[in-house]
């Protein structure tokens, strides 16, 4: 009778949080996007302007500089700001990899970079992007620094296969909190491309 009971509580848990994972998913904003191009298990994006939110990290080491880099960037949004306001969450937090790594925050689209307060922190900068043609490849499950070299690499090999240039380093894009268990978003790894 017991073991009964245990498995409608953990059912019960379990649809709950399927429940409460899918209104919240609403509710975070993820950049618009426009696939150009499928080549196998690459997508060619394009990418508006985006205001960031940015912090620059000692190294391109995911395990290592992840946590430190969100909480600096997380802190911004969360009221550390010259105006004390607290900003929306959005989706994905962006990993640059490579010599000049940083972790940033994709500003909600009804910013403008004059409508920002200023950050608190001298380590959070708000920088604007230009429009982007972007090449992906998306992993599932959990991220670590092997998974991201691992993808990476298998990105540049589908680059170079397919006769693509590309520019600048390579970003890793969070779509999941570390306690986001059930309905985990592929993340996906980005490198520019400038032509074909």
């Amino acid at each position: 009778m017991k073991s009964w009971v245990v498995i409608l509580v953990v059912v019960s848990v379990i649809a709950l949080g399927f429940l409460f994972y899918s209104f919240r998913l609403k509710d975070i904003e993820i950049p618009k996007y426009r696939v150009v191009k499928q080549l196998g298990d690459v997508e060619i994006r394009e990418y508006p302007s985006l205001i960031l939110a940015q912090t620059s990290l000692n190294k391109s080491d995911y395990d290592a500089e992840g946590s430190n880099g969100f909480r600096t960037v997380a802190g911004y949004i969360f009221g550390g700001n010259q105006s004390q306001q607290k900003i929306a969450m959005t989706a994905p937090v962006i990993m640059k990899m490579g010599d000049s790594a940083s972790m940033s925050f994709v500003m909600p689209s009804e910013y403008e970079m004059n409508d920002l307060p200023i950050p608190s922190s001298n380590r959070v900068k708000l920088v604007q992007e230009e429009p982007k043609l972007l090449a992906v490849i998306r992993f599932g499950g959990y991220s670590n620094s092997e998974k991201i070299k691992e993808y990476g690499d298998k990105l540049m090999a589908a680059i170079k296969a397919n006769n693509l240039e590309h520019k600048g380093e390579l970003l890793y894009m969070g779509y999941n909190a570390p306690w986001d268990v059930v309905y985990r978003r592929k993340s996906p790894l980005y490198v520019d491309t400038l032509s074909r």
